[in-house]
């Protein structure tokens, strides 16, 4: 974590220094969603964007999930589109497969798509990785991962991840404080998701858990319950964007992580997750993705984990919907 950004969260004063550069952030951000709006593309289906008003992680990933699933259970037949962060794929847009490589789709794409199957298109233009799911796959809803003020695409539903212990930060833009857009944007959209425990609270709002469910193998793929691992001492590797919510889970699940954090998105390398003491490595699922194939001589495993909602999100999810739905055609 970068001093600044230890800054946004532990009530340093002296970012306001930055503050003539927020008041220059807001105002450009401010003219480009004003001028994306304008001609803004709407889908023949209905988006959904899933997204935050921070930067750093949310946990955007296991809702993005969670809802490929739920909406498959309502009946539809989802697509996700997302801009891919640190892919470098032979063109955009690009089709992710579950064999593609993190290289070159990116971890969070390539984790979804080898857990969920979806059909699934990067671009860093959210409008053509919208049109080309459309064309090449069978979607009658759109998932955006992320992509909450990407305003040249249409949306008919946004879910806002806000992490319960580090809440707004300072309540500043950047780089005063961590935030995308100011904290009044929280009141326009469709649904407030707050990930964990912790400070942060708004009305109204939907809590979600992580829960671990298994540990996988790493080149082996094999789940193991996660008490069939009688080790205490582990290596906890991660490399995402708000480590310490990892570790805290493995501490509930009563490890006691040997904590290895790394940058966000980092490109793993075997000396970065291989210890000369044999004990077992424990990385976060977004982390194997790029950690597949290495030579590793410790036990190695991902701990998989699922979000936990509660029955009011799908029951709002689906109201919402219908309310799309039933706008088209009176439309």
């Amino acid at each position: 974590m970068s001093l600044l950004e230890k800054a946004w969260y532990d009530g340093s004063r002296w970012p306001v220094l930055l503050y003539p550069l927020e008041k220059l952030f807001i105002a450009v951000s401010r003219y480009r969603r004003h001028k994306y709006e304008l001609t803004q593309w709407r889908a023949p289906v209905p988006v959904i964007v899933v997204g935050n008003v921070n930067v750093g992680g949310t946990g955007k990933s296991p809702l993005v999930i969670a809802l490929i699933k739920l909406l498959r259970e309502q009946g539809y037949k989802p697509g996700v589109v997302s801009r891919g962060y640190t892919a470098n794929p032979p063109e955009y847009p690009f089709s992710v497969l579950p064999d593609s490589t993190s290289q070159d789709v990116g971890d969070e794409p390539l984790m979804i798509v080898q857990r969920t199957q979806v059909p699934m298109v990067i671009d860093p233009d959210r409008v053509n990785a919208c049109q080309q799911l459309l064309k090449v796959h069978t979607c009658d809803i759109i998932i955006s991962d992320d992509g909450l003020q990407h305003y040249a695409m249409g949306r008919d539903i946004e879910i806002v991840v806000v992490d319960g212990k580090r809440g707004l930060g300072n309540g500043h833009c950047l780089p005063v404080g961590p935030l995308r857009e100011r904290p009044s944007r929280l009141k326009q959209v469709d649904m407030i998701v707050i990930n964990g425990e912790g400070g942060f609270s708004h009305e109204p709002s939907i809590s979600m858990h992580l829960l671990a469910t298994m540990l996988v193998g790493l080149n082996d793929g094999h789940c193991y319950d996660i008490s069939a691992l009688k080790a205490t001492n582990v290596h906890a590797v991660a490399g995402i964007g708000n480590p310490s919510r990892f570790y805290d889970t493995l501490k509930k699940e009563g490890f006691d992580p040997i904590k290895h954090s790394f940058p966000d998105h980092h490109l793993f390398q075997e000396a970065d997750i291989t210890f000369d003491d044999g004990l077992p490595v424990i990385m976060t699922e977004k982390d194997a993705v790029k950690c597949r194939g290495l030579k590793i001589e410790n036990p190695a495993y991902y701990l998989q984990v699922d979000a936990q909602l509660p029955d009011a999100f799908a029951h709002q999810l689906k109201e919402k919907l219908k309310l799309h739905k039933e706008s088209d055609i009176n439309g």
